[in-house]
């Protein structure tokens, strides 16, 4: 699944010259916690969101500041904070460096962005220009979708059993060989022994995350530590 399969291409933007009040207004109308501030050939140039409007000095949320952390700030930091609180246009509160992708951007890619950048959207881009946005509720959409496709997918008991025996096996966590499962009507149950109740639980995970598992009933027994071994 790429960018282009769950980005929302009807994207609300605004133009640097945006009033402050008014992207706050666009927020709160819109329901949503950002927007991109694009150039009049609708390149994106930066990106507004409630986290550049939580301190404002019209609605009291400016910063005080004693005077020696002032002057252990310096100037330049000063004066910056002062255009954040105090700025009419989006163009001077907006955050100007942009994390972006692609259309063709894998999903794990954009899940990746998100984390590392802790942002909650990823603006793309074809062309320079901006196509779309991929927010975090795109991916629980998407996520939500994945899941209704699966149930709607059924899969014959014995394929869904050699699907999973075949991720178990692949995992280096896990003896496989010490593991059984058997399928009925897409329920699973698991049977032998594992090393230890983080083990038995991410074999669980594995299996409820396989296309066209129903749900799965837990017999495994986990391995009791003999001391001094």
């Amino acid at each position: 699944m790429k960018a282009s399969d769950i980005m929302s291409t009807s994207v609300i933007t605004v133009t640097p010259d945006t009033s402050v009040q008014d992207v706050a207004e666009i927020l709160l109308k819109n329901r949503i916690s950002g927007v991109p501030v694009v150039d009049p050939e609708g390149r994106p140039i930066g990106i507004v969101s409630e986290g550049d409007l939580l301190r404002r000095a019209e609605s009291g949320t400016g910063h005080e500041r004693s005077w020696w952390l002032k002057l252990l700030m310096g100037r330049e930091v000063l004066a910056a904070e002062y255009v954040k609180e105090h700025a009419r246009r989006a163009a001077d509160v907006m955050t100007r460096e942009l994390v972006t992708a692609t259309p063709d951007t894998p999903v794990a890619e954009i899940a990746s962005l998100l984390e590392r950048n802790r942002i909650k959207r990823v603006p793309i881009l074809q062309g320079g220009k901006l196509v779309g946005i991929v927010s975090r509720a795109n991916l629980l959409h998407a996520l939500a979708t994945q899941r209704r496709q699966a149930a709607t997918s059924p899969i014959a008991d014995a394929d869904l059993r050699k699907q999973i025996m075949a991720r178990l096996e692949a995992e280096p966590w896990l003896a496989s060989s010490l593991v059984n499962v058997t399928v009925t009507d897409g329920v699973v149950d698991t049977w032998g022994v594992v090393d230890s109740p983080a083990e038995k639980q991410a074999l669980r995970v594995v299996i409820e995350e396989t296309p066209g598992v129903k749900s799965v009933n837990d017999n495994l027994v986990i391995r009791p530590v003999v001391a001094g071994v």
